[in-house]
């Protein structure tokens, strides 16, 4: 091979490996996102957002699915990382909860990951509780 072809070569090479970093990164790779840090989209009451889930999936999306939010309501249950709010919205968080108890009222911001039509409960997720609102 002559002196050019090496060269156009070696280039394309490096083009073409630039280009597929570029795409990993640039679209493929996302970092997690850090619900914690976020600002909520919106805040709710519990029993309006079961409300709205029950009335119109489709448009109780579009408001709500993937959006940080706060939800206010009344502990209706816990465990070691969960706590259900009016019986209705599933709250998972990502350490242990220590303080809230059952039959307080507590405001809770996560991300909405939809409705669950088995348990008719709305469920959100990487939850941290809002002491500022409580």
């Amino acid at each position: 091979m002559n002196r050019k072809k090496i060269v156009f070569v070696i280039v394309t090479l490096l083009l073409v490996t630039s280009a597929g970093i570029y795409f990993y990164y640039g679209f493929l790779f996302k970092e997690a996102r850090n619900i914690e840090l976020e600002m909520p989209d919106l805040s709710i009451a519990a029993t309006k957002l079961l409300k709205d889930y029950n009335s119109n999936p489709k448009e109780a999306d579009a408001l709500y699915l993937n959006k940080t939010i706060e939800v206010k309501g009344i502990v209706t249950k816990k465990t070691d990382s969960v706590l259900i709010l009016e019986n209705t919205v599933f709250c998972l968080f990502t350490q242990k909860i220590k303080s809230e108890a059952k039959n307080n009222i507590v405001t809770v911001k996560g991300k909405c990951i939809g409705y669950d039509e088995l348990f008719n409960e709305v469920k959100l997720d990487q939850c941290t509780i809002n002491k500022q609102n409580n």
